[in-house]
């Protein structure tokens, strides 16, 4: 019997064993269980054997490895990475205790923070940035990744309308993906929102030329100022003409939603050029 149980009594119970357990602590213990909906599940080592322990799919690892890569019985390492009380579950990351200096440096960033790079690849669904600072990833091009929303506040076609490979960047943090590894990055954060500009001086009712740029079974959308759209609803279409795209038009401001960064347009008043 150690001093500090000595000095409760043997017949005083020893606590929750839960409340003695924080997020970052590292833990070790065998897995029970594989390809159930909360990946693996682990029996602690010592008095957290009672706790109900998981490592999600995507905690396994950042190498390619899925839960069928882990059998039962297996031995393994983990940190946690969040604890619920009332369900009495720990949560646990074995990619962090796999790649320890990529998961300090993701946990080492905060939003807001500016990290520069290069743009190591563009897939249609974003970009990935091979940071200057801290390691490289163990399987993505670069452990930066923007999303393609996070590229620009002008709406574009493709990746490449706006950043190539090896070009160099500066983008400011959205928030570290522990999951899979990334740290999530914003090139447009670092830019004036031009909608926001533009709100400012939009006068509802007023007549404003633009281009068509788009035609949807909902309604066209409008180009109206070099940077800002908005959507002429297909009930307020001219009567008298097909619209195309390209073709010059006449619209009326007939909403701003800032939040939404949206602009309903409407017919211009009668008489309006």
């Amino acid at each position: 019997m150690g001093r500090a149980a000595a000095e409760r009594g043997a017949d005083e119970p020893l606590g929750d064993p839960l409340e003695s357990v924080r997020v970052g602590d590292v833990v070790s213990g065998t897995v029970t269980e594989t390809g159930g909906p909360h990946g693996l599940l682990v029996r602690l080592d010592g008095p957290l054997a009672e706790v109900s322990a998981s490592v999600g799919p995507l905690d396994v690892s950042w190498r390619g490895r899925s839960v069928k890569d882990v059998p039962v019985g297996r031995r393994v390492t983990a940190e946690v990475i969040a604890v619920d009380t009332e369900r009495r579950e720990v949560h646990l990351s074995m990619a962090a205790t796999e790649n320890p200096r990529l998961w300090a440096f993701l946990k080492g960033l905060r939003r807001g923070d500016v990290l520069t790079g290069v743009v190591a690849a563009t897939p249609p669904f974003g970009v990935f940035v091979a940071l200057d600072d801290g390691p490289p990833h163990p399987i993505y091009p670069g452990v930066g990744f923007i999303t393609t929303p996070e590229l620009s506040w002008r709406r574009f076609e493709k990746v490449t309308d706006v950043v190539r490979v090896g070009q160099r960047i500066r983008a400011a943090v959205l928030c570290p993906d522990t999951r899979n590894g990334e740290a999530r990055l914003s090139l447009r954060a670092l830019r004036p929102d031009p909608f926001q500009a533009f709100a400012d001086t939009a006068r509802i009712g007023r007549s404003v030329p633009g281009t068509v740029t788009k035609i949807a079974p909902f309604g066209i959308l409008v180009r109206i100022t070099d940077d800002v759209e908005g959507l002429l609803p297909a009930g307020d279409l001219p009567s008298d003409r097909a619209v195309q795209v390209g073709d010059p038009i006449t619209v009326a401001i007939a909403e701003v939603d800032r939040e939404r960064r949206r602009v309903r347009l409407s017919r211009p008043p009668t008489g309006a050029a």
